[in-house]
């Protein structure tokens, strides 16, 4: 199912003559499932930005939610003074909704915002002057904002973003992708239906010759507030990066990814929050990282081996 929100009247001539300028235009691709409770901020936040509406499309695709996030997205529609497109289908996959995006996309740019997120007033406009002058970019990946909580979990999630913020990423939420650069790689891997497509996006971008930089724009993610929901995330995204890693094997280094190294990296990133906030919670760190990582484990280890039984 397909579904077009156009410009309203007022707006329609305005905004003509970017349609015959494609290279001005920023598509925000918004790829959610299930995601009823949180995506409403993330399209506020949209609206948001003090990058010129004129010059900006919103694309969202919604995998095969059970929830009420089509509801929601068509009920906002209507308040949106950009162009929009709502497009809705059974589960495909993670892979399959960012290619919906990414070719149907009119932009030079394609802002990736997930349901969970919600974006800096000035967040476009930083991303799009990074890209413009950086030529060589294909992928500039925002920083993660402090967002204080008193809950533990999600004060501990939160912070192990933050403290990332140094290091270059690659993921597809709070990140800017030059399109042409995308379709030159080849778009994301439709096979990669769970997790791991931006990995692999990143790794064919880079192979190609693009650069993958981290710019100042600022972003919040919603973090996790349960040790059961944060357990189920990270066991997702071992599961689902088992296949990314079959196909790409160069894809990440796995003994990265073992509590041991977690909790390494944890002491490390506990100092990194420490200075950044002065909350000895922070100092959890550590463990929180032998939580996930070993959540992570688990769901690769199942996922290889229910495909060695399905061989």
């Amino acid at each position: 199912m397909v579904s077009w929100f156009p410009e309203k009247p007022a707006a329609i001539i305005k905004n003509l003559f970017w349609r015959f300028s494609l290279d001005s235009i920023v598509t925000i691709g918004i790829c959610v499932k299930n995601g009823s409770d949180t995506i409403l901020d993330a399209l506020e936040s949209v609206m948001a930005q003090s990058f010129p509406h004129e010059q900006m499309e919103v694309i969202v695709v919604d995998d095969g939610s059970e929830d009420d996030t089509l509801s929601v997205v068509h009920g906002y529609a209507s308040k949106m003074d950009m162009p929009m497109k709502i497009l809705h289908y059974a589960w495909q996959g993670i892979g399959q909704s960012r290619n919906t995006v990414a070719k149907n996309a009119l932009g030079k740019y394609i802002v990736w915002v997930d349901s969970d997120m919600m974006l800096s007033k000035n967040f476009v406009k930083e991303q799009v002057k990074f890209m413009e002058n950086n030529a060589k970019v294909g992928v500039a990946k925002g920083v993660y904002g402090i967002l204080p909580s008193a809950n533990l979990v999600a004060s501990l999630e939160n912070m192990s973003f933050v403290a990332e913020n140094s290091r270059s990423e690659c993921g597809t939420g709070g990140a800017i992708y030059r399109t042409e650069a995308l379709r030159q790689a080849g778009y994301f891997d439709n096979r990669l239906k769970l997790a791991g497509e931006d990995h692999d996006a990143a790794f064919k971008l880079n192979a190609a010759g693009w650069l993958l930089e981290r710019s100042s724009a600022v972003f919040y993610e919603r973090p996790k507030t349960s040790w059961r929901r944060l357990w189920s995330k990270y066991f997702h995204w071992g599961y689902g990066l088992h296949d990314a890693c079959q196909y790409n094997r160069n894809l990440l280094f796995l003994y990265e990814m073992i509590p041991l190294a977690g909790f390494i990296g944890g002491v490390r990133r506990s100092l990194v929050a420490y200075r950044l906030t002065c909350d000895k919670r922070n100092f959890l760190l550590p463990v929180q990282f032998v939580f996930k990582l070993s959540a992570w484990c688990l769901g690769y280890l199942r996922c290889h081996m229910q495909s060695r039984n399905e061989k």
